[in-house]
């Protein structure tokens, strides 16, 4: 049920939860020497835990294939509900085989653990190239989310799914708060407006710069890093929150930020994952969502602004979250200050752009990024804990 003071509903209108009960878990547990087994990645894993805390809502399940192929064509799923990014358990065709509809299948993470189970429905096939295109705009492989899409098996299973429970992320215990909790935190501050902040990158001043812009306009911030699989050379999860940690203690008005994780896993589909990302905050709790310059982006795949102007594709009410659209900002030298081309009175050549690829460029290089680019705080913790050279 809906909280009354709740800001905003789930997606879908109803919270999911796919958590196993203690009694449904036992139940499991006594039939799993008999279930015929799968081994799923970490990103499977990830999908798999977003889904049964409500992350995902309202999928219940792996995706069917008309809810595929509509989201994969026309970014809804069957019902007519705004959605981008399919969701699926991809198998080979020999793991697909012997898996009979009807039945439950045990899911095991990496190292065999059980995990959780598929009440299977449907085994279907698919096109790999046309879900690259459509969903990755490219169907070249040196994208890191179409490698992964090639990489999969051709066949799609689909269905309900139980965790079996909720583990804690032994790396950040503190800042596991999923969507009941999120939602509860947000009614116990009183917070009737929430703007939600997703990144992936060590934070700097170009993203404190529009985060505080947010702020000025709701009532609290929910600082959500992705802690999910990434590409390999994005900065460490554990080295990203201890930044943020580092900006909260000395950077922002600690009563009016919560900092906890996203265990989603990254999809570097751009355009299609901003709207993506913006649902999963509003299964959160937030009511507004920020959107930067090249948001989940990769490359030069996406256009700068891409991930903005695909908001307008949609009805608003039918996402039911607002996005927050801010131009790419920089620090101006003239004003000395953080701006965009809105607010800076600059010529090009004195603006200095920051992103989190310059940040890992200066640090390979040996270099701390400037007091323009990075808090001194944060680029000397990103020396640190890297074991970086710093030049003197």
């Amino acid at each position: 049920m809906i909280h009354p003071v709740d800001a905003i509903a789930p997606h879908g209108g109803q919270l999911i939860n796919r958590i196993a009960t203690p009694e449904q878990r036992q139940v499991f547990l006594e039939k799993a020497d008999t279930l015929p087994q799968l081994q799923i990645d970490d990103r499977t894993l990830s999908d798999l835990a977003m889904i049964a805390i409500g992350g995902f809502s309202p999928l219940t399940g792996f995706m069917e294939q008309a809810d595929y192929d509509r989201v994969v064509n026309e970014m809804h799923l069957s019902n007519g509900l705004p959605w981008s990014i399919p969701i699926t358990l991809s198998v080979t065709e020999e793991e697909a085989e012997p898996l009979k509809e009807g039945n439950l299948v045990r899911l095991n993470d990496a190292v065999g653990r059980f995990v959780g189970v598929l009440e299977l429905t449907q085994k279907y096939r698919y096109d790999k190239m046309h879900e690259a295109l459509h969903v990755y705009r490219t169907n070249e492989e040196k994208h890191p989310g179409v490698a992964v899409v090639y990489k999969q098996g051709p066949v799609n299973l689909a269905g309900p799914v139980w965790l079996l429970q909720r583990d804690t992320d032994p790396r950040f215990p503190t800042y596991q708060i999923d969507p009941v909790e999120s939602r509860a935190l947000f009614r116990e501050k009183a917070w009737k407006t929430i703007v939600g902040f997703q990144t992936r990158n060590p934070i700097h001043r170009a993203h404190e710069y529009i985060i505080k812009c947010a702020l000025e306009i709701v009532d609290g911030l929910f600082l959500h890093p992705l802690v999910g699989a990434t590409k390999e050379d994005d900065i460490p999860a554990d080295v990203r929150m201890r930044c943020y940690e580092i900006m909260l203690e000395h950077y922002f008005p600690r009563d009016r930020v919560i900092l906890a994780i996203n265990p989603a896993a990254m999809r570097y589909a751009g355009p299609r994952e901003a709207i993506f990302h913006a649902l999963v905050r509003k299964n959160y709790g937030c009511t507004h969502f920020i959107v930067g310059r090249d948001h989940a982006g990769v490359g030069d795949y996406y256009g700068t602004y891409d991930a903005q102007y695909i908001f307008d594709e949609f009805d608003p009410k039918a996402l039911g979250i607002t996005p927050l659209k801010f131009e790419h900002a920089f620090y101006c030298t003239r004003t000395q200050s953080m701006a965009t081309t809105k607010t800076s009175p600059s010529m090009p050549e004195e603006r200095i752009h920051l992103s989190g690829t310059k940040v890992r460029e200066l640090l390979r290089k040996g270099e701390l990024p400037p007091p323009e680019f990075s808090r001194p705080e944060v680029a000397a913790e990103l020396a640190r804990v890297m074991k970086v050279p710093v030049q003197a």
